[in-house]
């Protein structure tokens, strides 16, 4: 029988840091991969099969989306200056369960800002008021246990 660390557990939430400084919690986190481009080499006198080699590594973007909130200024404020001097950074991802147990950690390589998108700011509707933050990056290692 398993213990109860070894299952599987829902995360509710992520908490986001750049360079050590945490920028908040998001409820969303979606896009966090890598995919190995493969080129394929057709050699003379061998027709029963293409050779499929690796070439390069590509990582999606990853997007981080709450509600908009207290921790909302920390975030335009690395903006502000992740934009003034755009300069790659790190920056680290933890999935956290309901009781703030980190499930897994990520850590992101030369990390740029390529998209925020603030709320809709509508009084006729009642929905909550949502950002979205979209990162590039060029490498995932596992984050801190």
């Amino acid at each position: 029988m398993s213990s109860s660390s070894d299952d599987p557990a829902v995360s509710v939430c992520f908490t986001v840091d750049v360079d050590g400084t945490e920028i908040g919690t998001f409820n969303s986190c979606e896009g966090l991969g890598v995919e190995i481009v493969m080129e394929q080499r057709e050699e003379g006198g061998n027709n029963t099969m293409v050779w499929q080699l690796p070439s390069r590594m590509k990582f999606t973007n990853v997007k981080l989306s709450r509600p908009v909130g207290p921790n909302s200024r920390k975030l335009t404020e690395w903006l502000s200056k992740a934009l003034e001097h755009l300069e790659p950074t790190t920056a680290g991802i933890s999935a956290r369960s309901a009781d703030g147990q980190i499930i897994a950690a990520w850590s992101l390589q030369g990390v740029l800002p390529v998209r925020w998108t603030g709320p809709s700011l509508n009084v006729d509707t009642a929905k909550v008021a949502t950002e979205t933050l979209e990162i590039a990056h060029h490498g995932i290692l596992p984050g801190p246990k």
